[in-house]
């Protein structure tokens, strides 16, 4: 496997995949003073001629960033699943997505391309996230809820069943989602409220 991006994300991206028995061969970073992750080579800028067989995973937490660098990849991608996270056999996950440790993605849900579902968040039965969400951790979505794609929701937030929240929203951390929520709008509180929207939207 290769990652592009080499934060805190993608150390944990990296721990994701050796748990499940892959490996990482190496990452790609635009900081060119990064030369190394832990044990693992910081090998530049894309190249899409480097080890084209080899499937990637973008490890960047921003999720309007990860879709952007998304178009350009020419490699094939994978998924990071750690063995200590939960998912359902009768459950779709997305090309792209990680799954970190204590993750629970249950029965007839969907997870979209390319999201993040982070530690001890748990994502119940029949809910549908587009692609580019972040789940941050210990969030809980109940039964029949939808996220939009590139939606980011804060750490510890419920989303009560049968809910939908648009596409990019931002929720903050602790918040409680009692209603639907429109498209990039950004909510906080317990209920949560929305407070602004969102003037910078995805191109």
């Amino acid at each position: 496997m290769l990652l592009y991006g080499a934060s805190g994300h993608a150390r944990v991206v990296k721990d994701c995949i050796i748990s499940s028995g892959g490996e990482v061969k190496s990452i790609f970073d635009d900081n060119p003073d990064v030369i190394q992750l832990d044990n693992v080579r910081v090998v530049g800028y894309y190249d899409p001629a480097h080890q084209p067989e080899q499937p990637i995973i973008i490890s960047i937490g921003d999720n309007l960033v990860r879709k952007k660098i998304v178009s350009k990849i020419k490699h094939s991608f994978g998924k990071g699943i750690h063995k200590a996270a939960t998912v359902s056999p009768s459950s779709e996950v997305g090309e792209g997505t990680v799954a970190m440790p204590g993750a629970i993605v249950n029965a007839g849900s969907t997870v979209g391309k390319h999201c993040i579902i982070n530690s001890n968040s748990v994502v119940e039965h029949d809910c549908d996230l587009g692609d580019f969400v972040h789940i941050s951790p210990n969030v809980t979505l109940c039964a029949e809820v939808s996220v939009g794609e590139g939606t980011h929701i804060g750490a510890g937030s419920i989303v009560i069943p049968g809910k939908a929240i648009g596409k990019w929203c931002v929720i903050g951390a602790g918040a409680v989602i009692i209603q639907d929520i429109p498209d990039y709008s950004m909510v906080v509180g317990v209920p949560g409220k929305i407070i602004r929207t969102l003037v910078k939207k995805p191109v």
